[in-house]
C-alpha cells in the first residue's frame, strides 16, 4: 500500500490536528495508508522516509534539527513528494533557509490579518492540477510570501487590498498555489488553510489541495517508471 507521512505541531492557532485529520481522511479514500506523528522524531531515519510516497508537514514556526531537514531534502530529491498548506509548510522553521529553498517560499506578512475577502485566480492551463477549476472568493488571511522564482504558479491573488506600508508599491499578483521540483521529487504548496474550516467554506480550496497532494505523491512512481534519479545532484548535496 502507498504510504503518506504527516508530522504536525508548532503553533496551535493553525489547528494542525484538525487539518491533519482532514487530509488523512481524503488520502485514505484515495488508497493511501496515512501515518500521523506528533513529533519530529519520525524524520530521524532517512531509510524510513523513503518508504513513503508523500510527506506533509503541518508545523507552523518552531525549529527543526539540521539532520531532519537534510533527511527530508534527500528523500524528496529521491522522489518522495512534499505537499503542504498555509503556515504549516511555508511558515515552518523560519531560521532554516534550506527548508525555504526546498519548499519554494516563505510567509512574511498577512496585511489585515484574518477576515480579508479576496479572490483566488486560477492560472488556466498552468497544470492539470487546476484543470476545470474556476476563480473563487475566500475570506481568510491574505498571505504575502517571498517566493522562489522557479516555482510553477497555479493560482494567484492581487495585492494590495489593505492599506499598509506595502501599498506604496505597484499592484502585484501573489502566488497562492504552486509546484516545483526538488531533484526528482515533486513539491506542492497552497497558502490557504489558516483554519481547518476554510476547506469547508470554500470547497475549491479543498479540491485544489487534494489534487496537489495526489500530484506530489505520484512523483516517485513516475521517477521509477522513467528511470529518473537524483545522482547528478548528489555530489553537490554536501554543500548544505
Amino acid at each position: 500500500m502507498k504510504k503518506v507521512l504527516i508530522f504536525r505541531g508548532g503553533w496551535d492557532g493553525h489547528e494542525p490536528n484538525l487539518v491533519s485529520e482532514r487530509f488523512a481522511c481524503v488520502l485514505r479514500k484515495h488508497g493511501y495508508q496515512v501515518d500521523i506523528f506528533d513529533s519530529q522524531e519520525c524524520l530521524s531515519d532517512f531509510d524510513k522516509l523513503m518508504e513513503y510516497s508523500l510527506i506533509i508537514p503541518l508545523w507552523t514556526m518552531g525549529e527543526i534539527k539540521n539532520e531532519y531537514t537534510k533527511n527530508i531534502s534527500k528523500a524528496v530529491a529521491n522522489g518522495v513528494g512534499l505537499a503542504g498548506c498555509h503556515g504549516g509548510m511555508c511558515d515552518a522553521f523560519r531560521q532554516d533557509v534550506h527548508w525555504q529553498f526546498m519548499t519554494g517560499g516563505q510567509w512574511v506578512s498577512h496585511p489585515g490579518s484574518d477576515g480579508v475577502k479576496y479572490m483566488v485566480n486560477i492560472r488556466k492551463g498552468s497544470s492539470p492540477i487546476v484543470d476545470g477549476l474556476s476563480d473563487f472568493e475566500v475570506v481568510s488571511e491574505h498571505y504575502y510570501l517571498h517566493i522562489d522564482p522557479t516555482i510553477e504558479v497555479l493560482a494567484t491573488t492581487r495585492f494590495p487590498l489593505v492599506n499598509y506600508y506595502h501599498a506604496s508599491n505597484k499592484p502585484i499578483d501573489m502566488p497562492v498555489a504552486w509546484t516545483k521540483f526538488w531533484g526528482v521529487g515533486r513539491v506542492f504548496y497552497c497558502s490557504l488553510g489558516h483554519h481547518d474550516d476554510v476547506f469547508d467554506k470554500f470547497p475549491t480550496a479543498m479540491e485544489l489541495m487534494t489534487r496537489g497532494m495526489l500530484w506530489a505523491a505520484e512523483g516517485r512512481q513516475y521517477a521509477i517508471d522513467n528511470g529518473l534519479t537524483s545522482e547528478p545532484y548528489e555530489n553537490n548535496a554536501k554543500m548544505y
